[in-house]
């Protein structure tokens, strides 16, 4: 089962490197089919490296340590 908190522990270790370029990442809600709805904010915000920090660095991250997340998506 997934919950908040799992998925917290997971962006708190990934943050870090988020908010040395000016970003920032927050969770905003675990659909029932186990895909992750995440906001990207600050510099992260309409950056065109933006879906490339998120699938290659988010997801891939999130699901190594979770592996029933199926998918990591941004929402505005």
């Amino acid at each position: 089962m997934l919950n908040k908190e799992r998925i917290e522990t997971v962006l708190d270790k990934i943050r870090p490197a988020i908010q040395s370029d000016g970003g920032d990442v927050e969770l905003v809600n675990i659909r029932e089919d186990n895909v992750v709805e995440v906001r990207l904010t600050g510099a992260c915000k309409g950056c065109p490296m933006a879906t490339l920090t998120l699938k290659a660095g988010i997801e891939r991250i999130i699901k190594e340590e979770i592996p029933e997340v199926k998918e990591v998506v941004s929402v505005k």
